[in-house]
């Protein structure tokens, strides 16, 4: 049986930011360009793909008006 490569508390993370960026009315489009990024960026880390670091969390969080505990 194959493992994923996040645990739980990461998938969670992920959850998380697509639940902003929904409430936020925002599409990963639109996320992508304030945040000067291929739309890819926001799509593969929103699918657990590539994994954010805390600055990267923090422009989220930002651009979303949430604070990092929504988050974490």
């Amino acid at each position: 049986m194959l493992k994923g490569i996040y645990g739980a508390e990461y998938k969670k993370v992920v959850e998380n930011l697509r639940k902003a960026r929904l409430d936020a009315g925002l599409r990963q489009e639109d996320v992508a360009q304030k945040l000067n990024k291929p739309q890819s960026y926001v799509s593969k880390i929103e699918r657990g793909e590539r994994r954010i670091d805390v600055v990267e969390l923090k422009a989220f969080a930002r651009l979303y008006k949430k604070s990092l505990d929504y988050f974490v």
